[in-house]
């Protein structure tokens, strides 16, 4: 692939609140699929490939008018992401989530994301106007978090756009991240996960999840399962049992970084796809893409929040 790359990232951004030591809260904002879209543009910026060379990261969702949404948006900018393809809705707002971390550093969330405008953004012209620019990226990264939060017939729409920028010559890359409170059933959640694994170049799901939705499976299985599907590249993440990867029928296993301890989990997966797809568009296998991936979420899980501060991103692996 070359560096001349339109990247999209698609789902939605919400206002963060952390629990901390003295009962506080902190306020940060963050999202699986804006989490990773921030972490790709760090490292297309640190890589001399962002700016002026035409490799650039954009994130796709709607936002309300209220001072949250231009936070968020000024945020964005500052990462050096582009947000005209931001939907802004007057009157309404983000969603809002708190993390709380046990002493394994384990994070449980609770979610109040019912009226959040990100539901909607593909709804009206403004939504029509996004899903047709989809035709314009070379890869589109989303989630099943972006699925969960959309209608059934805004779900179809999705679908179809990328099916027309499939064939316009993006690259799909799904990560199935399956939160059962975002669904009405299982069931639900099982057919819209398959429907887009089977539009995926890339999957970059997660074992815990994959189970969660088809019952217990070992990763050779669980890889076997999407490969049926067919995506023809995998990387199964399995925590701190590494992950599986499978590239059409040669399959690896990559360990994650030994002896870390985590302060905080969150965005552990996020930023490993980061590291994997950035990696992955500068033309290095997936084994290196997998050790770059696994580099960057030991950094994070040593922070708490989705976002570490820029100024501790690890430095630059070599693969």
């Amino acid at each position: 692939m070359t560096n001349e790359m339109k990247i999209a990232a698609i789902g939605e951004c919400m206002i963060e609140l952390s629990a901390r030591a003295d009962g506080g809260m902190s306020l940060a904002y963050g999202g699986d699929t804006l989490n990773t879209a921030v972490y790709l543009a760090r490292l297309c910026d640190r890589g001399g490939v962002g700016g002026g060379s035409g490799f650039t990261v954009d994130y796709l969702t709607a936002l309300g008018d209220d001072p949250y949404s231009d936070e968020m948006m000024a945020f964005w900018q500052r990462e050096g992401i582009g947000t005209d393809k931001v939907t802004r809705l007057p009157g309404r707002l983000p969603g809002l989530y708190t993390i709380r971390t046990d002493r394994q550093g384990e994070r449980g969330f609770h979610y109040w994301r019912e009226a959040a405008a990100a539901r909607e953004m593909l709804q009206g012209e403004q939504g029509a106007a996004l899903a047709a620019s989809l035709c314009r990226y070379d890869l589109i990264y989303l989630s099943g978090i972006t699925l969960s939060i959309l209608t059934a017939g805004d779900r179809v729409k999705l679908l179809d756009a990328l099916d027309r920028a499939r064939a316009a010559g993006a690259r799909i890359a799904f990560d199935c991240n399956y939160r059962p409170r975002g669904w009405p059933d299982a069931a639900t959640a099982r057919q819209a996960m398959d429907q887009m694994y089977r539009r995926s170049h890339i999957a970059l799901p997660g074992l815990d999840d994959e189970c969660a939705l088809h019952g217990k499976l070992d990763p050779a299985r669980a890889v076997q399962r999407i490969a049926d599907l067919g995506v023809g590249e995998i990387c199964l993440k399995n925590g701190a049992g590494g992950c599986l990867l499978r590239q059409g029928h040669e399959v690896e296993v990559m360990p994650a970084q030994p002896d870390i301890t985590p302060l905080d989990t969150t965005a552990a997966g996020d930023s490993f796809n980061a590291g994997y797809l950035y990696h992955r568009l500068l033309g290095e296998s997936p084994a290196a893409a997998a050790r770059a991936g696994h580099h960057l979420a030991a950094r994070v899980i040593q922070f708490p929040g989705a976002v570490i501060p820029i100024d501790a991103m690890p430095p630059p692996i070599e693969t």
